[in-house]
């Protein structure tokens, strides 16, 4: 049976007693191209684990166990976890839990993360294998295009969830997923985004001070840096606007114009000014 073609997706449903539960954030991908390109952006290899969140009735989890050594599917539906063991490939592992809650000490060292993930987890779960104590080396995800779009975001249009993927990967926005290639059709499009984690973080930070950095620049979006960082970090707008110019960046400077280098900068002088405990 193809679970792509829309109708037969309806009768596999249908037989299994089941229904797609929105709630769930369940739309399911019915365009083979487009399932292609997520897999593809994983670049996977014959010797490697993947895994999948959110794997629904197995879509892209069966293509998936034909190209890597290693499948592990983590899907919190108990009625879909049980479809996907029945006769499942020997390479397989179903994993019926909440991913939020996923002890990663279960999964390899070595891992990649490909996965159709539900619009309102979208964020969470990107953050929560970033920053892991094992992250994967790589991500393929089909999110909403607007995230995807603010993730790979440049100077001009940065955001706290830019700064916080780009602080541990190289994003890229591989294509778009119009909403007509689900069923059932979300209101919105879907984009495909790949994520090369960094071995390290772009540079060594205590992450909790320098996020607190990072959402106090951004604090006051419309104001300028030295105006958002003075309310953020509760200290005078003097010793704000010193901070902004030890950081080598204009006094007019906005958060949203700012790259990951003059992040560093800005992360360096607040702490030589112990301005982040």
């Amino acid at each position: 049976m193809d679970l792509t073609n829309p109708e037969q997706l309806k009768v596999a449903l249908e037989l299994a007693g089941l229904r797609a539960r929105k709630g769930l954030g369940q739309h399911f991908l019915v365009d083979q191209d487009s399932l292609q390109m997520v897999i593809g952006a994983g670049e996977l290899q014959a010797d490697d684990v993947v895994v999948e969140v959110g794997p629904g009735l197995g879509v892209m989890t069966l293509p998936l166990t034909q190209r890597v050594s290693k499948v592990i599917a983590i899907e919190l539906d108990e009625e879909l976890a049980g479809l996907l063991l029945r006769d499942k490939p020997d390479n397989l592992e179903v994993w019926q839990e909440d991913v939020l809650r996923l002890d990663f000490r279960k999964l390899p060292d070595t891992y990649k993360v490909v996965a159709n993930i539900p619009y309102y987890l979208t964020s969470k779960l990107v953050q929560l294998f970033l920053e892991a104590p094992k992250p994967p080396k790589r991500m393929s995800l089909l999110i909403q295009k607007e995230v995807a779009q603010r993730i790979t975001a440049q100077p001009g249009q940065m955001s706290v969830l830019a700064v916080s993927v780009q602080y541990y990967g190289q994003p890229r926005l591989v294509g778009v997923v119009e909403r007509h290639k689900f069923w059932p059709a979300p209101k919105v499009d879907s984009a495909v985004l790949q994520v090369e984690v960094y071995d390290q973080p772009l540079f060594e930070a205590d992450r909790a001070k320098f996020f607190r950095l990072v959402k106090a620049g951004f604090g006051e979006r419309r104001k300028m840096l030295k105006n958002s960082l003075a309310g953020g970090l509760n200290i005078s707008i003097e010793l704000a606007s010193e901070l902004v110019l030890a950081a080598d960046l204009l006094p007019m400077a906005r958060a949203q114009e700012l790259d990951m280098k003059a992040w560093e900068r800005l992360y360096r002088a607040a702490i030589k000014r112990d301005l982040l405990n």
